[in-house]
């Protein structure tokens, strides 16, 4: 079945901001495979939406992303 182009964008975003990365059992931060301006598609139900300056962001974990459009 194929998913249509409103049903993507739904689930897609732009990345405007990413954390340090994982913490690792060696103390090490992990290298993170996203970077500011990314385009992401991610779950349904995945992340939390918070209102930031009138604007609804969604928090993700990087395990939560399903894809980098490139």
């Amino acid at each position: 079945q194929r998913i249509g182009d409103t049903e993507i964008r739904r689930f897609a975003g732009k990345v405007v901001a990413v954390g340090p990365g994982k913490l690792l059992d060696s103390g090490d931060r992990g290298t993170l495979s996203v970077a500011v301006g990314d385009e992401v598609i991610y779950g349904k139900y995945s992340g939390t939406e918070i209102e930031v300056d009138g604007n609804e962001v969604k928090i993700l974990r990087e395990s939560d992303i399903l894809a980098k459009v490139i």
